[in-house]
């Protein structure tokens, strides 16, 4: 009788592609992820604790994917006196497969805050979400993912200014100016995406460019029952994905603009929660499973 149920509902899992996968979505260590990386400080461009965040992701990267890349380059920027090291970060999961999947997210904390002569800590805006793409790298190779998946990781999002409006999205703009691989069936970018109090709306130009991933982004949501996801229009924000998208990406934005702590010293780990990285994260693995 035991093995008549087991074999039953083996079969209910094959015939009505039943998932499960969400089930293992360790929030706590996802967590750990986006600590770790604001207890090296402020990860402005330049300085040491944006060096031990470099090191720190590809360290991490090395032990879930097949193949990880530095783009390195160069730029002055307003708030150095000499020209500063960028790091764009990559890591390949399943390479030499056709079919590719990239998921984004930036890794740099603001060198401005509002406290003069202050950075942000960045805990949700950069942690956040780094933390979420380095354990989603995890998360797939235990799971034994089969077709390729990139993770990339941006450097410089978040130096602009009204007077240097040039400084916004350093790294992506690198990435998308020297990309010369195929587009990617599905393009996401993580953002801001670890406030307690979590509201993941369709962003604008986001959904000019993609409302059918959107679409199915926001079906997984419901399905899941994650009340963080509000499937209706947000507003107009201006992104990594917008230099993407200018290569053809087709890349939708998952981030909550409205986080009071933006752009302050005060956005730290106690503003964001375990509940949000697993809201997140279980929506994208769904939508990668099921694309």
């Amino acid at each position: 009788m035991r093995f008549l149920i087991k074999y039953f509902l083996l079969s209910l899992i094959i015939l009505f592609n039943i998932k499960f996968f969400c089930l293992d979505f360790d929030a706590k260590y996802a967590f750990s992820l986006l600590e770790k990386q604001v207890s090296f400080g402020p990860r402005v461009p330049g300085s040491k604790a944006h060096k031990k965040t470099v090191n720190f992701i590809l360290d991490f990267l090395k032990e879930y994917v097949d193949t990880v890349y530095v783009q390195k380059f160069s730029k002055r920027v307003s708030y150095s006196k000499k020209d500063v090291e960028f790091y764009n970060i990559v890591g390949i999961l399943n390479k030499d497969k056709e079919e590719n999947i990239m998921l984004f997210s930036h890794f740099d904390s603001r060198p401005f805050s509002n406290k003069k002569g202050k950075p942000t800590p960045g805990a949700n805006d950069g942690a956040s979400s780094t933390a979420l793409l380095l354990y989603l790298a995890k998360y797939f190779k235990e799971n034994g993912f089969k077709e390729r998946i990139d993770f990339v990781f941006f450097d410089g999002e978040d130096g602009g200014s009204i007077t240097h409006p040039d400084e916004w999205f350093i790294g992506s703009k690198y990435f998308s100016e020297n990309y010369s691989g195929n587009i990617p069936k599905i393009a996401i970018l993580v953002d801001m995406i670890g406030d307690r109090d979590l509201n993941i709306k369709r962003e604008i130009n986001s959904e000019i460019v993609n409302s059918k991933l959107y679409d199915k982004i926001f079906e997984k949501a419901k399905k899941l029952g994650k009340k963080s996801f509000i499937n209706r229009l947000g507003f107009f924000v201006e992104d990594d994905h917008i230099p993407l998208n200018k290569k053809g990406f087709k890349c939708v934005d998952i981030i909550d603009i409205e986080y009071k702590y933006w752009h302050t010293t005060d956005d730290t780990p106690d503003k964001c929660s375990e509940e949000s990285l697993r809201d997140v994260g279980e929506v994208l693995i769904e939508t990668v499973y099921d694309r």
